[in-house]
C-alpha cells in the first residue's frame, strides 16, 4: 500500500523539492496539496503548485488554495529569500492545469474523514490552513495517521527574529491552535516537528547538484557558483533538473549574501522525507507552546522538556538525524525520476563539469 499524503505548503523553493521528492517516491501517493500564504502568496503558491505538477507530468493532483492572510495579522511574504514568484531564478510553465473548487481547509476535513487513520498530512509552510480545518473538525488529530511539521526553533537561534522561525513568525497564532488541539491526540499521534535545529544542519551544496543531473542523465552536467555571472541560468537537458537548479542557485545566493555559506539549507525535503520514513529521524517528546503576548519573543516556539508544566507532550521534536544518507536518498529518488519522466535521448559523450551559462 501506497502512503497517502495531504501536503500543506508555501511554494519556495526548498517547498518545490519536497514535492519532487515526494513525486518521487514510490511508496508516496500525493492525494492533495494545499496552497498557503507564507513565501508568496496564496494564488501564486497554487500556481506553483500547479506548475511543477505540469514540469512532472504528474497525474491529476488536486491542489487548493490556501487562506489569503494569517488567522490574526497580515501577511509578510519573503521573495528575498525565495524569488519573486517564490521559485528562485526558475521560469516555470503557465500551467493548463486547475485549482480545485473547494478550498484548502476543507479539503484537509474531508480528506481526512474519507480515509480515517490513513492520512499522513505534510506542513512545510505557516499552519493556517490547518488550523482552520482543525476549527472545523476537531477530531483531526485522531483522524489523521500522522502529521509532520517544518516549524520552530527550540536550542536553536530563529531565522527570523533572533528567536523564531519563519513558518511560525508568519502565523503564530495558527501555530498556538495546532499545538494546542493535538495535546488531546495519543502518543502515536503526536506531531513529527523538524525544526531549526535540525534543519539548519540539512545543507544542500552545489555537489549536490551536480549529483542529481548526473543521476538524470541530464547533460551538461552543470557545477553552480558564486562567481558565476548574475541571473546565470541552467541549459541542462532535463527540465525537472534544469528548473531545480536555477531554483536552488538563488537559493544558494540568498544564503552566500548573509555569510552563511554558498549552500541552501533543505528545510522541507528532509521534512518530506520524515513523513514518509520517520526512521531518518531521532526525536524526543515534548510539551510546546507558542509565544503570543511578547513584546521581543512574540511567535517563538518554546518546549517544555522536562514536564515543568505538567501537561503530557503534544509534539515528538527531530534532534538528530544522518544528513548523508538524507541526501544520497534525495539524490536517488529525484534524479532517477527525472530520468523516467525525461529519458535522455542518447547516450552523451562525457562532459565536464560547466557553469550555467548567463540569461
Amino acid at each position: 500500500m501506497r502512503q497517502q499524503i495531504i501536503v500543506d505548503v508555501d511554494t519556495g523553493v526548498d517547498d518545490s523539492l519536497a514535492l519532487l521528492y515526494l513525486l518521487a517516491s514510490p511508496e508516496a501517493e500525493i492525494v492533495g496539496i494545499a496552497s498557503t500564504a507564507g513565501n508568496v502568496g496564496a494564488a501564486q503558491v497554487a500556481v506553483n503548485n500547479l506548475a511543477w505538477l505540469q514540469v512532472c507530468r504528474a497525474p491529476e493532483i488536486e491542489v487548493a488554495l490556501g487562506a489569503a492572510e494569517p488567522l490574526a495579522i497580515p501577511l509578510r511574504t519573503t521573495e528575498d529569500t525565495h524569488g519573486p514568484c517564490g521559485v528562485g531564478y526558475a521560469e516555470l510553465p503557465t500551467p493548463t492545469r486547475a485549482v480545485s473548487r473547494r478550498d484548502a481547509a476543507r479539503m484537509w476535513v474531508e480528506l481526512a474523514r474519507e480515509r480515517p487513520g490513513q492520512l499522513i498530512g505534510l506542513c512545510t509552510g505557516p499552519l493556517t490552513n490547518l488550523a482552520l480545518a482543525l476549527r472545523a473538525e476537531p477530531r483531526l488529530p485522531r483522524l489523521l495517521r500522522r502529521l509532520v511539521i517544518m516549524g520552530g526553533a527550540f536550542n536553536h537561534p530563529g531565522n527570523t527574529t533572533p528567536t523564531n522561525e519563519w513558518n511560525v513568525h508568519v502565523d503564530p497564532e495558527a501555530a498556538k491552535e495546532v499545538f494546542d488541539a493535538f495535546s488531546a491526540a495519543p502518543a502515536d499521534r503526536r506531531p513529527i516537528v523538524c525544526a531549526l535545529d535540525i534543519t539548519e544542519t540539512i545543507e544542500m551544496r552545489p555537489a549536490h547538484l551536480t549529483r542529481l543531473a548526473a543521476r538524470a542523465g541530464s547533460f551538461p552536467v552543470e557545477t553552480v557558483s558564486p562567481n558565476d555571472a548574475p541571473g546565470a541560468s541552467s541549459v541542462t537537458s532535463n527540465p525537472i533538473i534544469r528548473h531545480l537548479t536555477d531554483a536552488v542557485r538563488f537559493y544558494f545566493d540568498f544564503h552566500h549574501a548573509y555569510d552563511q555559506g554558498y549552500l541552501a539549507h533543505m528545510h522541507d525535503p528532509f521534512a518530506a522525507a520524515v513523513a514518509l520514513d520517520p526512521s531518518l529521524a531521532r526525536m524526543r517528546p515534548a510539551t510546546v507552546g507558542v509565544e503570543l503576548a511578547g513584546t521581543l519573543t512574540r511567535a517563538t516556539t518554546v518546549a517544555d522538556w522536562a514536564g515543568m508544566w505538567g501537561r503530557p507532550p503534544n509534539a515528538d521534536i527531530v534532534v538528530g538525524t544522518d544528513q548523508e544518507r538524507f541526501f544520497d536518498r534525495l539524490i536517488e529518488r529525484v534524479g532517477d525520476f527525472a530520468r523516467r519522466v525525461y529519458p535522455p535521448s542518447a547516450a552523451p559523450s562525457p562532459v565536464t563539469a560547466v557553469s550555467g551559462q548567463a540569461r
